[in-house]
């Protein structure tokens, strides 16, 4: 695995990583997006310091996470339905 040695910069702030050369274009991304909502919050809200900004971005990540979560999981549910419907007419068929 080809890993590179790459700097995110968050907040003003650099970190160095080294990552797998499949993951370093997202984790590009990633940064940039994060980067972004910090300053859109001290742009648009009452932040009093990078660390508030930085509080208010992990909340707002880690529900965009939970929601996704939950409609993949209503989605594999409703799959799963189908499947069955499916599978019970094809079973009916076989008769």
């Amino acid at each position: 695995m080809d890993v590179r040695r790459i700097t995110i910069t968050i907040a003003g702030r650099s970190y160095p990583l080294n990552v797998p050369s499949s993951e370093e274009e997202t984790l590009r991304k990633v940064g940039k997006q994060i980067d972004g909502m910090i300053k859109d919050f001290e742009k648009n809200f009452d932040v009093r310091d990078k660390q508030d900004a930085l509080a208010m971005c992990a909340l707002r990540l880690g529900t965009n996470a939970e929601v996704a979560e939950i409609s993949n999981d209503k989605n594999i549910n409703a799959s799963v339905e189908r499947l069955k419907n499916i599978n019970q007419i094809l079973e009916e068929l076989e008769k």
